[in-house]
C-alpha cells in the first residue's frame, strides 16, 4: 500500500527564490497528497489510487511514478520529477511513503 497522505518532497537544485521554491513546494505536496475527483473547483486535480491500488508492490510503485510524472507535468509545470525513493513504514504489512524528489525548470 502506498500512503499518498504522507508523501515527501525533496527539492534537487535550489536556484529559484525561496518563496517560489516554498510556493512550487506547496502546490505538490497538494496535487500528491489530494485523491483525484475530491477537490471541488477542479475534480482531475489530484492522484488517482485506483491505478496502484491492490497491485503487488513493485507494480504498484512503477504505477505512482508514471501517474506523479503525468499530473506534475499537467498541474505544475515548474518542477520536473527526478525520481521516487521509497521509505519502508511497514514493510511487515506493504506499506511505503513515497519521497518525490523533484527540480524547478
Amino acid at each position: 500500500m502506498i500512503d499518498i497522505s504522507s508523501t515527501m518532497l525533496e527539492l534537487s537544485n535550489d536556484r529559484a527564490t525561496q518563496e517560489e521554491a516554498q510556493d512550487v513546494a506547496r502546490c505538490l505536496r497538494t496535487l500528491y497528497c489530494t485523491p483525484v475527483g475530491s477537490l471541488e473547483g477542479d475534480r482531475l486535480l489530484g492522484i488517482d489510487p485506483g491505478v496502484f491500488l491492490d497491485k503487488p508492490i513493485a507494480v504498484a510503485k512503477g504505477l505512482y511514478v508514471a501517474e506523479i510524472t503525468e499530473k506534475t507535468a499537467a498541474f505544475e509545470p515548474r518542477a520536473r520529477v527526478v525520481r521516487v525513493d521509497w521509505v519502508e513504514d511497514d514493510a511487515l504489512h506493504g506499506a511505503v511513503t513515497p519521497k518525490v524528489v523533484y527540480e524547478l525548470v
